[in-house]
């Protein structure tokens, strides 16, 4: 909003930014060595939390 784009187009804005990587991501996957998935890894290092309902926090 303040360099007076309507909100209509922030979406596509941003997968027109993104979408050079995305491809590129996408043809790394499929001409990579062994077809693997080129991402990194993830491990969760915090504890199991009991959900809470939104109404109750």
């Amino acid at each position: 909003e303040l360099i007076g784009l309507p909100q209509e187009i922030f979406t596509p804005l941003f997968a027109m930014a993104r979408i050079v990587g995305w491809c590129a991501h996408r043809n790394e996957e499929l001409n990579f060595e062994g077809k693997r998935i080129i991402r990194p890894a993830y491990k969760n290092v915090l504890d199991d939390v009991t959900y809470v309902p939104i109404k109750k926090r």
